[in-house]
């Protein structure tokens, strides 16, 4: 049951367990709003203890209605507290049980449409759990320093024109740039090489730009979905290889939550489109 004047807000799908029931007791969704187990039925006695629930709390009407939304989506400080919550419930319900993401700001308006949502999905949902059980997503990003890709310019020699000592100082960066790039290449196919060894999924992502590199240059940015027992091998393999290119930055990030292999939340007029 909704309190007046709020929404349903999802932020995952998963299996109603008794010991993710209990794990979400003091834990708190945005605004501080205390989390709930969904399940497909408002009956919790009759919902079979693994039948598929959202992990929901509730959300003020006035802020995440649909014209409130797209008003907030322009309020930087907002939607980066909401995204960082949204994680951070993923996360913590991640350590407890296998969980598939659902997208930021996916909004019912009330359990009654959360759960038909659900209910009109539980098929793709229970098959996708089922592929991601046991498995932990992994990134692996390659950066270029900017130590390596714009190497100081030599002092030209005194009979050396300033035309001249210019062409040759660019096409010195050009040669240096290239034999980088040229070493990334090689770099992104051994660990594909070693992802193929331990990795069940792929997905490329593109590159990352500006503030989020700051001066490195970002030229992979993939995601892999790896079985748990594997984890350990598969880290290990990539920081070795990783010593091969002194020149590349080679960053291993996670474990996550299967983000990047979860399906899209349910499409409903109660769930309000987050923008590209």
């Amino acid at each position: 049951m909704n309190a007046p004047g709020s929404l349903t807000y999802v932020y995952a799908v998963s299996h109603r367990t008794g010991p993710l029931g209990d794990a979400l007791v003091g834990l708190h969704g945005i605004g501080q709003a205390p989390l709930r187990l969904l399940p497909l039925t408002a009956d919790t006695e009759l919902a079979p203890s693994t039948s598929l629930a959202f992990v929901a709390s509730d959300v003020p009407e006035q802020d995440f209605n649909e014209t409130a939304l797209k008003n907030h989506f322009e309020d930087l400080d907002w939607l980066e507290y909401v995204a960082r919550t949204h994680h951070d419930v993923v996360q913590a319900v991640a350590a407890r049980a296998t969980v598939l993401p659902l997208r930021m700001a996916t909004v019912y308006q009330d359990d009654h449409r959360a759960r038909q949502a659900l209910a009109a999905q539980q098929d793709v949902f229970s098959q996708r759990l089922d592929q991601l059980r046991a498995h932990t997503e992994y990134g692996v990003k390659i950066y270029l320093t900017p130590e390596v890709t714009q190497p100081p310019a030599a002092a030209p020699a005194p009979a050396t024109s300033p035309g001249k000592a210019y062409l040759q100082a660019r096409r010195a960066q050009r040669h240096s740039r290239d034999a980088v790039y040229q070493q990334a290449e090689q770099a992104a196919e051994t660990i594909e090489t070693i992802a193929s060894r331990h990795a069940t999924q792929r997905v490329r992502h593109a590159p990352q730009r500006g503030e989020l590199t700051g001066p490195q240059e970002n030229v992979v940015n993939d995601a892999y979905l790896i079985p748990d027992d594997q984890a350990g091998p598969f880290q290990a393999a990539i920081a070795a290889a990783a010593q091969h290119f002194p020149d590349l930055r080679i960053e291993v990030t996670g474990p996550w939550a299967p983000y990047s292999f979860a399906m899209p939340a349910a499409d409903s007029t109660d769930a309000p489109e987050p923008p590209p």
